[in-house]
């Protein structure tokens, strides 16, 4: 049965069996204290200010027995699957694969892409490891919600402008609803969270609902 959603621009329905949660990199080297992210100058604690929220719709999507997808973003250990453009940004010492604080930066496998301990994966969980911004982009995701009916997302994660924002975009073109919950991602710039959330909502929803975690929540436990 579907359950009401409070959200901007404007309330909407959800059928809790055709939707699913999406957790976007909430990684070590982008949310702790001496990660890769705290060594380009970034305040991680307002990405860190994230995981709560974010827990609190992951308990209560897991009790709604909503599928809840992890997304991770990082390269194979041979760069084989990052284009040049890529791996030329940046400081040379603060590249893609070169050693940082938590092993080599944006590398799969490496302790620093690994999710952050208050929202790990339980078993069965599915991990969708990315190696660009979005989640679609040369990944399973499409087929995932394809076969499990999947038609609402709710997103949450980091950073608002850009991973989760990038995800919105392309599911909005797939003909998914995304319903992004506003305290439950975060940016290291706080303008750029904020003009993110209002270019999803902007003329109408033109990519999609922003809500808060505490009406995700409450929608779970409405249709649980």
């Amino acid at each position: 049965m579907p359950v009401p959603i409070e959200a901007e621009p404007a309330s909407l329905s959800v059928d809790l069996a055709a939707t699913a949660l999406i957790i976007i990199d909430m990684q070590r080297d982008f949310l702790e204290p001496g990660g890769f992210g705290e060594t380009l100058g970034n305040d991680v604690s307002r990405l860190a200010a994230a995981v709560p929220p974010c827990r609190a719709v992951l308990d209560a999507a897991r009790a709604a027995g909503l599928l809840v997808i992890h997304t991770r973003e990082g390269h194979r250990p041979d760069l084989s699957d990052a284009p040049p453009a890529k791996l030329e940004r940046g400081a040379p010492t603060a590249r893609i694969g070169a050693p940082g604080p938590m092993g080599r930066i944006l590398i799969r496998g490496e302790p620093g892409h690994a999710i952050v301990p208050a929202l790990a994966p339980r078993p069965g969980e599915p991990v969708i490891d990315k190696p660009g911004k979005g989640a679609f982009y040369a990944t399973g995701l499409g087929p995932l919600l394809s076969a499990r009916g999947i038609t609402t997302l709710m997103v949450c994660g980091v950073t608002t402008e850009v991973c989760v924002h990038t995800t919105v975009r392309e599911a909005n073109d797939r003909g998914y609803r995304c319903v992004v919950l506003a305290d439950a991602c975060a940016s290291y710039i706080p303008e750029f969270h904020e003009a993110g959330l209002a270019m999803i909502t902007a003329q109408g929803g033109i990519f999609g609902w922003v809500a808060s975690s505490a009406a995700a929540v409450a929608a779970l436990r409405a249709g649980a």
